[in-house]
C-alpha cells in the first residue's frame, strides 16, 4: 500500500517518540532531562546494565551507543513489536488519533509532484531575493534596515526577498525558466484570470519572508504590503499541496534547534516578531500565520517544548488573541504540558521593546511570564461587579463549565482547588499573608498556631478573629472535642447526601465552596465533588472519588452509624428529603460554629469587660448551643434554668459554673443541691 505524500511527515510530527520508547525502557534520571526531550535509558535491543540508548525527543531519532541501532518512532515498533512497516505505521496511527489513509495508487506520482512543487518553491525564494537588491525595491530595503533595524547578514540568514509591483513578473521568470504553467499555479504562486488572460502573480510589491516547514523545505510565502493602502496589510501563501497554513509554524527547524539547547520556546505573532526575538538572542521563537493558533499548532509547540511562553502584544487584540489561546488550550494540557502568557506593556510589540530597553528587558518579561490559570482567572472575574449572591453564583457557574473542559482528571483538579483558592481570596474568604495553606485548601478557616482565624459567618458579621482561648477553658465543653465531633458528623451527613443525590451538587456548591471542614478527609471529598460534573450520576461520584483520594476516605465516611440514620440516606432518591436534610444540616453547623464565635469573642474581652457583659455573653452562647444540639426525635436531656432564663442541660451548667470559676467569678450554679 502506498501512503499519500506528506502522511508520513504529519505522523511524525504528532508522534512523540519518549512516549513510543517509554513503554518500552526505563529513563535514566541522573543522564536524562526530560524538558528538552533529551532522555537516556538502557537499551532495549541488547543485555546492558549501563544508560547508553539514547532518545532525542525533539527531533525524534534514537541511536544506541553499544549495539548502534537507531531509527525512528517508526522503526522502533517495528523491531520492537517484531511488525512490518504498514503495520508498524497503523499502531502509530491510532495512538495519534489520525485515520489510516485509503489506497492510493498514484501515491508514488503524487510524491514526484510534491518534489517538483518544492523546487519550483526554491526557485521562487531565490527570484524575490534577487528583486531585494533592484532599484524597484528601494522602498522596502530602507524599511527592512532603517525602520526595522535589520543588517544585511540578518536579511541574508532570513532569506528575505520582494515580490515587484507587477502582474506577472514571477509568472513570466519561471515559464522563462520552462517551469509548466500548472506547477506555479499548484504552489500558489500565481492565481487563473477570470477575464480569459494570463494568470498573474499572488504577490505584487511586497516584502517577501520565505516560510519552511520542520525539515527546512519552502513551503509557503508570507508578504508584507508596501502601499500603506493595500487592503491585506500581511498576505499568506493560499494552502495547497505543500502547506497547510493551521499546521505550519513560521521558523520552526530553527526554533526546535534552540530549544533543543535550552532556551524557551516563544511564540509571537508574526514573522518580523519571530525575526527581531531571534536576532536579540531569543532563537526558539515561532508564529502562527496569520490566524489564531489551532490545535495542531499547539502539539507542535509541545514537541518542541512542554511550556511555550506565548509572548503577545499588550494591546486589546494580543489580550484576546491570549484568551481565545486558552479555549483552546485547555483540553489539550497533560501533566508537564502547559502554557504560560508574558504580555507585553500596552502599544507596544516584541520589536518596539527590545529597540527600547534592549533584550534584557524582554527577559525580565519573559521570567515572569504568567501561568495560564491566572490569566484565566482574569478573563473570568476583570472588569465584573460581583456584588450580590446572584452574581457569584454565575462566576462560580462559568468556572465549572471552564474547568470542566480540561479532559486530565488530575489537572483538572488542580485548577479546581486553584480557582477555589482565588475565588476565597476575591470574597474575603482567604488568609492574610503568612497564613498556611492547609485551611485554605480546605476551603475554611479553622484555627492555626493556636490562634482561631475566624470563620466565613464572622466576617460576614464583622466579627474580628477571637484570641486563642486560655488553658483553664481548653478543656471546657464550649471548646473541647465533642464540638468538633458533632461537627463532623453533620459534615459527613452533608457530603454523604450529596453523594447520594447529585442533582443537587449545583444547588449547594457554594456551600461546599466556603465550608470549614474538621472531620478526617471531608475537605478532600468536598473538593472531589466540586470538580464532578453536574449530570454525573452517584456511581460516576464515588469512582471519581477513590481515583482521585482511594478508598479509604470514602469507606470512613460511610461507616459511621449517625450517617446511615440520616433520612437522606435511608431515602435515596427522594430530592425532596435530600434537600431539606442538607438545609437543616447546614443550619446546624452555621448554629454551631456561631455558638463557638460568641464565646471566644467573650474570652477575649473577659478581662475589661464588666460581668454583667459576660453573663450576657455566655447566655446567648448557651441558647444557640441549646439550638444546634436539638435532635429529631425529641429525646432531651434534663435542664437546668440560667439566671436569664436559658435553659442549660446539666452538664453544660456544670461547664459553665467551671468555666466563671476558672476566670474569678462567683459560682452560680448548684452547690451541694442548693441553688444560690
Amino acid at each position: 500500500m502506498s501512503l499519500p505524500p506528506g502522511f508520513l511527515d504529519e505522523l511524525r510530527s504528532r508522534t512523540s517518540l519518549a512516549q513510543v520508547v517509554g513503554r518500552k525502557v526505563v529513563w535514566d534520571a541522573r543522564k536524562s532531562n526530560q524538558a528538552k526531550g533529551d532522555l537516556w535509558a538502557p537499551c532495549p535491543f541488547h543485555q546492558e546494565k549501563t544508560a547508553s540508548f539514547h532518545v532525542d525527543d525533539r527531533k525524534g531519532f534514537y541511536y544506541c551507543f553499544g549495539c548502534h541501532e537507531k531509527g525512528d518512532a517508526i522503526r522502533f515498533v517495528q523491531e520492537t513489536e517484531n511488525v512490518g512497516f504498514m503495520e508498524a505505521i497503523e499502531i502509530l496511527t491510532q495512538e495519534a488519533g489520525m485515520q489510516m489513509p485509503a489506497r492510493d495508487p498514484k501515491a508514488r506520482e503524487k510524491a514526484d509532484r510534491r518534489s517538483q512543487l518544492a523546487e519550483v518553491m526554491e526557485q521562487a525564494v531565490q527570484f524575490f531575493r534577487l528583486q531585494l537588491q533592484t532599484g524597484a525595491a528601494g522602498n522596502a530595503r530602507r524599511y527592512l534596515t532603517e525602520a526595522r533595524g535589520l543588517s544585511p547578514s540578518a536579511l541574508e540568514r532570513w532569506e528575505i526577498g520582494f515580490a515587484p509591483d507587477g502582474w506577472q513578473g514571477l509568472w513570466d521568470h519561471l515559464t522563462g525558466k520552462g517551469v509548466a504553467p500548472d506547477l506555479i499555479l499548484g504552489c500558489g504562486l500565481a492565481k487563473p484570470s477570470d477575464k480569459g488572460r494570463q494568470p498573474y502573480d499572488t504577490f505584487r510589491n511586497r516584502i517577501m519572508f520565505p516560510i519552511r516547514d520542520a525539515r527546512g523545505r519552502a513551503i509557503a510565502f508570507g508578504g508584507r504590503a508596501m502601499d500603506p493602502n493595500d487592503n491585506a496589510k500581511y498576505l499568506n501563501s493560499p494552502e495547497t499541496e505543500l502547506f497547510d497554513k493551521g499546521r505550519s509554524l513560521y521558523n520552526h527547524g530553527p526554533a526546535r534547534e534552540a530549544a533543543g539547547k535550552g532556551q524557551p520556546l516563544l511564540v509571537a505573532e508574526g514573522y518580523m516578531d519571530v525575526i527581531a526575538l531571534s536576532e536579540a538572542g531569543f532563537g526558539a521563537t515561532v508564529a502562527g500565520l496569520g490566524t489564531a493558533i489551532t490545535e495542531d499548532q499547539l502539539r507542535l509547540m509541545w514537541r518542541i517544548h512542554p511550556e511555550p511562553v506565548i509572548a503577545l502584544d499588550g494591546d486589546t487584540a494580543g489580550l484576546r488573541a491570549a484568551m481565545r489561546l486558552i479555549d483552546v488550550a485547555l483540553p489539550l494540557l497533560e501533566a508537564g504540558q502547559s502554557l504560560r502568557f508574558c504580555i507585553l506593556p500596552d502599544g507596544q510589540d516584541p520589536d518596539d521593546l527590545l529597540k527600547a530597553k534592549g533584550p534584557e528587558a524582554m527577559r525580565e518579561l519573559l521570567e515572569g511570564a504568567q501561568p495560564m490559570v491566572s490569566l484565566l482567572w482574569r478573563r473570568e472575574t476583570e472588569g465584573k461587579v460581583l456584588d450580590s449572591p446572584e452574581r457569584r453564583a454565575a462566576l462560580d457557574k462559568a468556572l465549572r463549565a471552564v474547568i470542566r473542559k480540561i479532559k486530565d482528571p488530575g489537572i483538572r483538579n488542580h485548577y479546581a482547588e486553584e480557582m477555589r483558592q482565588l475565588r476565597s481570596r476575591l470574597f474575603g474568604f482567604g488568609h492574610g499573608p503568612g497564613q498556611g495553606d492547609a485551611q485554605e485548601q480546605r476551603g475554611g478557616f479553622g484555627t492555626q498556631g493556636g490562634q482561631r482565624k475566624g470563620s466565613w459567618q464572622d466576617r460576614r458579621r464583622g466579627i474580628k478573629p477571637a484570641a486563642s482561648p486560655v488553658q483553664s477553658t481548653r478543656a471546657s465543653m464550649f471548646v473541647g472535642a465533642d464540638e468538633a465531633a458533632t461537627a463532623a458528623l453533620r459534615e459527613a451527613v452533608i457530603l454523604v447526601t450529596l453523594i447520594h443525590t447529585p442533582i443537587l451538587l449545583s444547588e449547594f456548591t457554594h456551600v461546599l465552596e466556603e465550608m470549614e471542614f474538621h472531620g478526617e478527609g471531608h475537605a478532600a471529598i468536598a473538593g472531589a465533588l466540586l470538580t464532578c460534573d453536574p449530570d454525573a450520576t452517584q456511581e460516576d461520584i464515588e469512582a471519581a472519588i477513590g481515583e482521585r483520594l482511594g478508598l479509604a476516605p470514602l469507606e470512613r465516611l460511610l461507616s459511621s452509624s449517625h450517617v446511615s440514620l440520616a433520612p437522606s440516606v435511608r431515602k435515596p432518591g427522594d430530592v425532596t428529603i435530600a434537600r431539606l436534610c442538607l438545609s437543616e444540616q447546614i443550619a446546624k453547623l452555621s448554629d454551631l460554629r456561631g455558638s463557638r464565635s460568641e464565646i471566644e469573642e467573650a474570652m477575649a474581652g473577659f478581662a475589661e469587660a464588666p460581668e454583667e457583659w459576660i453573663d450576657h455573653r455566655l447566655s446567648l452562647s448557651a441558647q444557640a448551643r441549646q439550638v444546634s444540639s436539638l435532635s429529631n426525635d425529641g429525646d432531651r436531656a434534663e435542664f437546668d434554668i440560667a439566671e436569664n432564663g436559658a435553659r442549660l442541660d446539666r452538664d453544660e451548667r456544670s461547664g459553665l459554673d467551671a468555666l466563671l470559676d476558672s476566670i474569678g467569678f462567683p459560682t452560680r450554679g448548684k452547690s451541694d443541691g442548693q441553688t444560690e
